[in-house]
């Protein structure tokens, strides 16, 4: 269960994505998986940067996010080299050599490319991303703060929309740690996925998502909790935003 301090975390983190209520909550499909791992530079806060992410999960696309909040240092230098500009968002897909900065356009791409046959380009809403933005402003993801390297890339499961998930990544973002991203968005018209994950686990024993990324999820670690991290410089698994936050301080923090 989660303390009350990261409940009323997440009670503030809701707002966020309540005025995103019909994106990055449930999965659209996709027609194919790119063969090789789609890199985005990105930041919690941006605005633009969620329109992107928010794309990722519909779609229930993995990436690798290279963190570029302000004051960065640590990636910068490859947004450079691959892109030319210190812009984000950033999107590098290996699999075609496609480089895009603009949001809109990376989004149009990515639908382009993998969605389902004739699923339609959602349109940015910049003004209701903007105000999901302010809503986090005071709360962290925006500034990047002392921080280790971590030597080999972290993963997380997560979807744009889940409040607990937005914690970590924002965490995640002012540390400035590269991780693979596994985008596990909810199942349409699943209503199991809607269901606390306690009662998930110990109540639905038949319990099968109809994502693609979360049965794999549920195949690795037997549960469907977000945010779930996976450290290989430490070996550590552990899922709920409290520890996963206190962890990632406490290893990766100066």
């Amino acid at each position: 269960m989660h303390d009350p301090i990261t409940v009323a975390k997440a009670v503030a983190s809701l707002g966020t994505s309540l005025l995103r209520v019909n994106r990055g909550l449930m999965v659209k499909g996709n027609r194919r998986k790119p063969a090789k791992t789609l890199e985005l530079f990105e930041a919690e806060y941006c605005p633009y940067c969620r329109h992107v992410r928010e794309a990722l999960t519909e779609l229930d696309l993995d990436a690798m996010i290279y963190p570029i909040p302000k004051n960065a240092k640590r990636h910068v230098a490859r947004l450079v080299k691959l892109g030319g500009e210190k812009k984000i968002p950033f999107l590098h897909d290996p699999n075609t050599g496609v480089k895009l900065y603009d949001s809109e356009a990376i989004v149009k791409y990515l639908y382009e490319q993998y969605a389902l046959e004739g699923e339609p380009v959602p349109e940015r809403q910049i003004l209701t991303s903007t105000l999901a933005s302010l809503t986090r402003a005071k709360f962290g993801g925006m500034y990047a703060v002392p921080n280790k390297p971590a030597q080999k890339r972290l993963e997380l499961y997560s979807f744009e929309a889940s409040p607990y998930a937005r914690l970590a990544r924002e965490v995640l973002c002012e540390l400035e740690i590269k991780y693979l991203l596994h985008n596990c968005g909810k199942t349409p018209g699943g209503h199991s996925d809607y269901y606390p994950p306690e009662i998930r686990h110990e109540k639905m024993k038949n319990y099968m998502p109809g994502t693609e990324n979360r049965r794999k999820f549920l195949e690795r670690t037997g549960f469907i909790i977000m945010p779930y991290i996976f450290d290989p410089n430490t070996g550590v698994e552990m899922c709920q935003s409290k520890d996963v936050i206190e962890y990632l301080r406490k290893t990766y923090g100066a």
